[in-house]
């Protein structure tokens, strides 16, 4: 046997067997990988400045180590947490809980910890509180799932000294917003019961001071004043589906009435149970739209005619203009105000008057 032969397996015992009773650390990385630990950093954080073939090399020795970064050594390598807080609140509602799931989700894909603090009050202190909580924690960047319009005012009060992205308000100072777009959505519920012969369409709202309740109801209005239709003052609710149900009896009680707009698929849910009680058939006697298209809103008797937002496109799109925020990657003029798009799905709680 020659010494060259003996070399190579011998080397590869030992390499093996250093790291049977201790965890591999960035070094012995390095070493296997025939490089310097600054490059094994670089592949850690995925620097654009390291050879592909050098890249897999750092990688398939990460693989026959067994080695798994910490958080603390990412940390110290790029000079980030690998964390990003949300400010969230009415956390348990469909579409502020769908649009935390897909920033998790996204986070996790883009190797992020997330850190959530769900508020039940949107009064400034509290705000103040939760921001000044998650920079002392560290997070590269914040995301604030806003509804409110106090709560924009709150954050704009809170001077974050991290990257932020808000959702549904505009803080004024040119941090990144992304919103659905309620404006276009409620045109469109409005329009598509005009269209089948309404002479006019009955509202009912979201409560006052919630950024998408208001845009909906302002643009309900907008679309039959233009369509030249009488505006009835609109009724408001809290969202649940208890509120529907009252609103939804008041509404019963008025035999003109032939179509209504509901600000949320759960306030419709109500609408839908309190005018079967009351023996108005929907869709031949009232035909009702909702708003959100939950999961469940296929399922209601009748299925439900809604404007669907898409909750898991929100934030993942909030999530990537954060981490290009974090990057400092250059953000045109126009990629601060990100406006989803929504759309009509037709299905059986709409028809033409009789």
């Amino acid at each position: 046997m020659t010494p060259g032969a003996a070399d190579g397996p011998a080397t590869k015992g030992r390499s093996r067997r250093n790291f049977a009773g201790a965890r591999p650390v960035m070094d012995d990385v390095a070493k296997l990988a025939g490089v310097s630990k600054q490059t094994v950093s670089r592949v850690l954080n995925d620097h654009p400045a390291v050879r592909a073939e050098t890249r897999e090399a750092v990688r398939a020795a990460m693989r026959t180590l067994g080695y798994r970064p910490s958080s603390s050594a990412r940390s110290l390598a790029s000079g980030r947490t690998r964390m990003l807080g949300v400010i969230s609140f009415d956390a348990a509602r469909y579409g502020p809980a769908s649009t935390l799931t897909a920033i998790n989700t996204a986070a996790q894909e883009a190797g992020y910890l997330v850190s959530s603090i769900a508020l039940d009050t949107a009064d400034r202190d509290t705000v103040v509180r939760a921001a000044d909580r998650l920079s002392a924690e560290g997070a590269d960047g914040v995301i604030a799932i806003a509804p409110q319009v106090k709560v924009a005012r709150a954050l704009a009060e809170a001077h974050l000294d991290t990257p932020l992205v808000v959702m549904d308000n505009d803080l004024g100072d040119g941090t990144p917003m992304v919103t659905s777009d309620a404006v276009t959505g409620a045109r469109m519920a409005t329009e598509h019961l005009l269209s089948l012969g309404h002479p006019t369409v009955r509202h009912v709202a979201g409560p006052k001071g919630w950024t998408s309740a208001d845009r909906r109801s302002d643009s309900w209005q907008a679309t039959l004043r233009a369509a030249g239709a009488e505006v009835h003052t609109p009724l408001i609710g809290d969202w649940s589906a208890d509120s529907g149900y009252d609103l939804g009896r008041e509404l019963a009680k008025d035999p003109t009435i032939t179509a209504i707009f509901v600000s949320n698929d759960q306030m419709a849910l109500g609408v839908l149970r309190a005018l079967h009680e009351a023996g108005r058939h929907v869709p031949d006697d009232v035909s009702v739209v909702g708003y959100d298209d939950i999961p469940e809103a296929a399922h209601f008797l009748p299925p439900l005619t809604t404007i669907r937002t898409d909750f898991t496109d929100i934030g993942t799109i909030a999530l990537r203009i954060l981490l290009n925020h974090i990057d400092a990657a250059p953000q045109p003029a126009a990629a601060r105000l990100t406006v989803v798009p929504v759309e009509l799905r037709l299905r059986d709680s709409t028809t033409a008057p009789r």
